[in-house]
This record gives C-alpha cells, sequence and structure tokens, in this order.
C-alpha cells in the first residue's frame, strides 16, 4: 500500500467513525467544500418533482444523513472493507442499518429495523479531503425490511 492510498483510506476510515458517532459536521469536515454527492438508489417522489440523492455532500448529503439519522436514533454502520488505490479512490462494503422511529422519505415509523448491504466509492484529493462520495443500496430490501411496500 502506497502512501496515497494509506493516507485515503484511513480518511474514509475516519469518515465512517464519525458516521457511527452521528456526528454530520465531522463527516463534512472530511470532505472538500464542493465535494460531490451520489446516493444513485434515493428518489423520493412528490407530487409535482422528484428528489434525488444527487449534488453536494454540504447540501444534499447533509440534509439526507441528518434525516436518516434523525429517523434511525440508532443508525449504525459495520464496515466490512476498505480498499485504496495511489489515485485516492476508495471502495467501502459495509451493512448500514438501524430502527425506524419517525417517517422517512415515504416510509411511515413502524418501530422496524432494516439492515442492508452498502458499497461506497469515494475519492480522497491530494490534500487528503473527499471531493467524491457515491453509495449504491437495495432500496427496495430496506423498504421490505420497514414494511413500506409501494403499488403504482
Amino acid at each position: 500500500m502506497t502512501s496515497r492510498s494509506r493516507i485515503a483510506a484511513q480518511v474514509v476510515s475516519d469518515f465512517f467513525g464519525a458516521y457511527r458517532r452521528h456526528d454530520i459536521e465531522a463527516m463534512v469536515e472530511k470532505c472538500t467544500d464542493n465535494a460531490d454527492f451520489s446516493y444513485v438508489p434515493f428518489e423520493l417522489w412528490g407530487k409535482q418533482r422528484v428528489l434525488r440523492g444527487d449534488g453536494k455532500v454540504r447540501t444534499i448529503g447533509k440534509v439526507i444523513w441528518t434525516g436518516l439519522i434523525n429517523s434511525f436514533p440508532n443508525l449504525f454502520n459495520e464496515v466490512h472493507s476498505v480498499d485504496a488505490n495511489e489515485h485516492g479512490d476508495v471502495v467501502v462494503t459495509c451493512d448500514i442499518g438501524g430502527t425506524q422511529q419517525i417517517a422517512w422519505a415515504l416510509a411511515a415509523p413502524q418501530g422496524k429495523k432494516f439492515r442492508e448491504p452498502h458499497l461506497f466509492l469515494f475519492h480522497v484529493d491530494e490534500s487528503g479531503l473527499i471531493d467524491k462520495v457515491k453509495a449504491y443500496w437495495n432500496n427496495a430490501g430496506i423498504n421490505t425490511q420497514l414494511g413500506h411496500l409501494e403499488v403504482d
């Protein structure tokens, strides 16, 4: 492992440590001011618009993380692997879960739990800050565990 890959892996590991502590400000501080954010499966359909999980960490990312922690006060992440390369790319596999206490997106709170595998792709720049966050998961799996089934 090169010095750059070790630094990138440590920055991302620290990010997940802050996430476990529910310290959103510390998560954001690990990122550049203009860091890209994409939670690919995230969509919230309203009557006249669709909110997607794409934008910047300091805007949409911070809002989504705050909403998750508010809705799932015992939200956790269990990191299984952190793999980094000399270009600052970092891949993380983890499980994220918790018990729903208040509404999340369109899912009404039923006190149910979820635990779902996630894949995160990060990029850490030369200054040691995250400038890209992208995540994938099975949204239908989470909704099923929470008892929220949508019918068109």
